[in-house]
């Protein structure tokens, strides 16, 4: 039964939902806190005066390499570099590495998939993604993922096809069943850029068996849009997707498996094309109000009802997913981003918003809840006004929940790069810092952190930096902060 505007402000005018809070707010020991005052300025100033050298693991020191600056007694490997480490079929690591996802190997080994987010025409890139024979969707597509296996305790490295021939493949999604989706975001169909195919898909990979991975199959299932993360419910086998686009800005969208359908390895490509429900959020307030836009929240704690809407065409034939719906009709968001599952609902991210929303912000990020079908607004960041000067947080995009607590983000703003960790309390820390100077000494220029999470004994920490496409294995004295 479908929670109506009515009845949300009825239980908001008892419960006290949709009220902004300041300061922390009730949630558990890995949702972030308050990381913004009552208005964007007031959030751009909070962000700054939260952030503090004594919490987490203390100040970044430099990388003489070059590479990565971390807090003192930590460390890094890299695990593949573009253009150094090599496949199994002796190609070059593919470049532009992006989203993650870790999974418990044999023999104590560690399990990889890492997305390639490799856009337009394959000739464009000078390492693509090898078209291994049985893998491949669309030959003329250079993007995809590759499996990397690291042995246990940091010893050999192994790296192989995933699946090839997709395009622009961002972020994506871990399975309770042990499988990776992964996600591309663009809405390219055959004929433009060399491409043979339609794309804008959903594909499954399975990181321990490579002949489930043989002749590619888009989950249809789940629409064709600038995808770029997905969670799954484990209880309900609902599946949350992000939209990362603009012009109208993108959706938040729930897919229902059809009725009987198990989720398991595999069964995602069984679908028919238009299997279960396709829907895009509706959001409104306490007092019943439609929200066209998330950007509208400006206190940590605001809380919004959440309603679906049926998508019309969700193979996008003529008219992209979010212009199918007229003004009112759904809630829009920014760069809808990262998305992780954890404390029984989704953690979201909106990178930005700028002239395109209703109110400019430098990264916040949502918790969904499902049982109470509520949005609420864990983390907000003022704009940050000077992001060469490294301090300020900005342009969060992949995320992931940490066994430590709260949460860690990587960066996709402008000028400096992190990674960072956001707290129960509200407060934030710098957990590294991309020394990699891809510019110039007159005009640097630092690509942006993707692919976080961490191994599944929670040791160590993966990350990739995009440009030129390096993934870094970080350990140290990882420790619970207090005020988790």
């Amino acid at each position: 039964m479908p929670l109506t505007r009515r009845d949300f402000a009825k239980r908001s005018a008892i419960t006290g939902a949709g009220v902004a809070l300041a300061g922390t707010v009730d949630v558990l020991a890995t949702a972030p806190g308050a990381l913004a005052a009552t208005t964007s300025s007031e959030a751009e100033a909070a962000t700054t005066a939260r952030h503090s050298g004594k919490l987490g693991y203390g100040e970044l020191i430099a990388d003489p390499d070059g590479i990565l600056a971390l807090p003192k007694g930590f460390k890094y490997r890299i695990i593949t570099r573009t253009g150094v480490t090599t496949l199994e079929s002796g190609e070059s690591t593919p470049s532009n590495h992006d989203g993650t996802a870790t999974f418990e190997g044999l023999r104590g080994a560690t399990l990889i998939a890492n997305n390639h987010e490799l856009a337009g025409a394959r000739a464009d890139w000078p390492h693509p993604v090898p078209l291994i024979d049985g893998l491949v969707y669309d030959s003329g597509a250079a993007g995809g993922v590759t499996i990397v296996e690291v042995a246990k305790h940091g010893g050999d490295v192994a790296e192989w096809v995933g699946v090839a021939g997709t395009a622009t493949n961002c972020a994506g999604g871990s399975t309770p069943w042990g499988t990776w989706l992964t996600c591309e975001e663009t809405e390219d169909k055959a004929g433009v850029k060399g491409f043979t195919k339609d794309h804008g898909y959903v594909f499954e990979v399975d990181p321990y068996d490579r002949k489930a991975n043989r002749d590619p199959k888009p989950v249809k299932a789940l629409g064709r849009y600038a995808h770029e993360a997905v969670v799954v419910d484990p209880k309900s086998g609902h599946l949350y997707l992000t939209e990362d686009a603009a012009g109208p800005n993108g959706l938040l969208y729930r897919w229902t498996p059809p009725a009987g359908f198990k989720h398991g390895r595999g069964k995602l490509r069984t679908l028919a094309d238009t299997a279960g429900v396709l829907q895009a959020f509706k959001c409104f307030d306490s007092a019943g109000q439609f929200v066209d836009d998330l950007s509208r929240a400006t206190k940590i704690g605001t809380v919004y009802g959440v309603d679906w809407v049926d998508v019309p065409d969700r193979d996008a034939k003529t008219v992209s997913i979010r212009k199918q719906f007229a003004t009112g009709e759904v809630t829009r968001a920014r760069k809808l981003e990262g998305v992780w599952w954890g404390d029984g609902g989704a953690y979201i991210v909106s990178s930005f918003a700028r002239a395109e929303s209703p109110v400019a912000h430098d990264g916040a990020v949502w918790f969904y809840d499902p049982k109470r079908r509520t949005l609420t607004l864990k983390v907000l960041l003022g704009v940050n006004p000077d992001p060469s000067v490294d301090g300020a947080f900005d342009g969060p995009d992949n995320i992931t929940v940490s066994p430590y607590g709260g949460l860690i983000l990587a960066e996709d703003g402008e000028g400096i790069q992190h990674l960072f960790g956001a707290l129960g309390d509200g407060r934030t820390y710098p957990i590294a810092r991309n020394d990699l100077n891809i510019g110039t000494a007159d005009a640097p220029e630092y690509s942006e952190f993707t692919g976080v999470t961490f191994s599944p004994d929670g040791k160590t920490l993966f990350a990739n930096i995009q440009v030129p496409g390096i993934m870094l294995a970080i350990t140290g004295p990882w420790r619970r902060n207090s005020g988790c």
